[in-house]
C-alpha cells in the first residue's frame, strides 16, 4: 500500500492491490477496514459504482442526515441565542 499527500490539492492517495472473488453468481472485492473507516462506510452501505472508459469507481452513496440526527448535534454550547429580524412588512405569520 502507498500513501500520498499532494501539496496542491491535499489529497490523499491509496493504492493497493487485492483479488477478486467469487460470492455466489457475483464477484465481489473486499474493501480493507481502514479505507472503510476514511470513507465511513460500514456493512449495509451503499456504494455507487460506475464504468467509464474500463475505469471502474466506487463510491459511498451520500446520505442525508436525518432531522433526529441532526438536532441530537444541538447543544447549548453551539446554539445561538433568538435574532430580531425587525418589524413585519407583509404577510409574515406572526
Amino acid at each position: 500500500m502507498t500513501s500520498n499527500m499532494s501539496s496542491e490539492r491535499k489529497e490523499e492517495v491509496i493504492i493497493l492491490l487485492t483479488k477478486v472473488q467469487k460470492w455466489g453468481n457475483s464477484l465481489a472485492v473486499r474493501i480493507p477496514s481502514n479505507i472503510a473507516e476514511k470513507i465511513e462506510i460500514e456493512q449495509g452501505s451503499e456504494i455507487e459504482l460506475s464504468l467509464v472508459n474500463q475505469v471502474l469507481t466506487l463510491k459511498p452513496k451520500i446520505r442525508k442526515a436525518t432531522l433526529d440526527e441532526l438536532l441530537a448535534k444541538v447543544t447549548n454550547e453551539n446554539r445561538h441565542s433568538e435574532i430580531d429580524f425587525g418589524s413585519t412588512e407583509g404577510n409574515e405569520l406572526l
